[in-house]
C-alpha cells in the first residue's frame, strides 16, 4: 500500500472511530434525557447499529467533497448573478 493511500486511510479510520464514539454517546444522552428507559446493553446494541451506517456515510461525504473549493465557487457564481 502507497505511503498516501495507507496516511488517507489511517485518518478516515481515526474520524470514522471518533464519530461513532461521538455519536453513540450523543445518542445515549438523548434517549437517557428524553425518555425513562434505562440503558442497556440491548439499547446499546440498537444505537450502535443506527450509529455506524451514519457515522460512515458522514466520513464519506466530509472526505471526498471539497467543500471550500466548492463554496468559493458557489459564491464566486452568486456575485456574478447579483451584478
Amino acid at each position: 500500500m502507497k505511503k498516501r493511500t495507507r496516511k488517507r486511510l489511517e485518518v478516515f479510520l481515526e474520524f470514522l472511530i471518533f464519530g461513532i464514539v461521538l455519536g453513540i454517546t450523543e445518542d445515549l444522552l438523548a434517549i437517557w434525557f428524553a425518555t425513562d428507559a434505562h440503558i442497556t446493553w440491548h439499547l446499546f446494541v440498537i444505537v450502535l447499529a443506527i450509529t455506524i451506517p451514519f457515522a460512515i456515510i458522514g466520513e464519506l461525504i466530509v472526505d471526498n467533497i471539497k467543500w471550500f473549493g466548492w463554496i468559493r465557487k458557489q459564491a464566486k457564481n452568486g456575485a456574478k448573478h447579483l451584478k
